[in-house]
């Protein structure tokens, strides 16, 4: 199981710019079609990972310190965003219908 930590001012700060809190994003990781990205950011390794939340299709972007995810943000998932992560989805939909046909 995924420990997660983050700065509440962040949290708040965001939840005020985005609408999305940093518990609900963390429900991110449990969407077994979600992408996930490497950056690099002042020297720190970053993540962006894009997938649903309840019902809607968000942007995480963390990092990982002595094995715990610490959110930096979470905001809606940008056009392209979104049609990446539908496409996967929906590919994986399709591979699925396949084995279940043969």
């Amino acid at each position: 199981m995924k420990k997660f930590e983050w700065d509440e001012r962040k949290n708040e700060k965001n939840q005020l710019k985005h609408h999305i809190s940093f518990e609900n994003a963390s429900k991110v990781f449990d969407d077994e079609n979600r992408l996930q990205f490497v950056s690099d950011h002042d020297n720190e390794r970053r993540y962006v990972t894009i997938g649903k939340s309840f019902k809607a299709i968000i942007a995480v972007v963390y990092t990982i310190r002595n094995f715990v995810y610490r959110l930096i943000s979470a905001r809606p998932a940008g056009k392209t965003e979104r049609e990446r992560y539908l496409t996967k989805s929906l590919s994986k939909q399709d591979e699925e219908y396949d084995k279940k046909q043969d």
